[in-house]
């Protein structure tokens, strides 16, 4: 895990200084740490690490979000699992970067690995909701569900893609908090009235 941490972030500062077609692996082992040798022992092409940061990514959210009692199904732990994506897009914000800048370089082979992640990251939301729907607290369309999920999905990636502007404007902190607010702003027409019988 320790070496997989130093070639991520080896990698990922090459990428960006110089992309990743212009980046060698020779450069990827000496920023990593290690020799060449060594790098060629967990990654066969330099396309591999850009697996490695995706699973990187993916790990993290799961993590964190099984660390937490998902399965209370309300507003206040669905809150909890956005603030807890939010700071990991906040702290992966250069590899969140890179894997979407440099997904193009994946084969189409490759592609539907990434993108299969993608959706298990967004079906962990979906989750989420849903079990705020099962415990009564909110009525949503299943659609409605699906498409929560990617709007959560993607403001938090917007940290990172959208930084040089935010962050002139918000910490973090304060960018999860509003980003919260208009989330939940937008799905109070969804909680069931209380003491209604669940009648609209």
């Amino acid at each position: 895990m320790k070496r997989r941490d130093q070639m991520i972030r080896g990698a990922v500062s090459l990428f960006k200084k110089k992309g990743f077609h212009r980046t060698t692996t020779r450069e990827i082992a000496r920023a990593a740490g290690f020799s060449i040798g060594t790098l060629y022992e967990y990654i066969r092409t330099k396309e591999d690490v850009l697996y490695l940061v995706c699973d990187s990514i993916y790990d993290q959210v799961r993590d964190r979000l099984l660390g937490m009692d998902t399965s209370q199904g309300t507003l206040e732990s669905l809150k909890l699992g956005i603030a807890y994506y939010f700071k990991i897009m906040d702290e992966m914000q250069d590899e969140v970067l890179v894997m979407y800048q440099e997904v193009k370089s994946l084969t189409k082979d490759a592609l539907p690995y990434v993108l299969k992640k993608e959706l298990e990251m967004v079906g962990m939301f979906e989750s989420l909701i849903r079990n705020c729907v099962t415990n009564g607290e909110l009525e949503i369309h299943p659609n409605h569900i699906h498409m929560l999920a990617h709007n959560i999905f993607v403001q938090g990636q917007m940290w990172g893609f959208r930084r040089w502007a935010l962050r002139k404007e918000c910490s973090i902190e304060q960018y999860i908090t509003i980003q919260t607010d208009l989330l939940f702003s937008g799905i109070k027409g969804y909680q069931k009235p209380v003491g209604t019988g669940g009648e609209r």
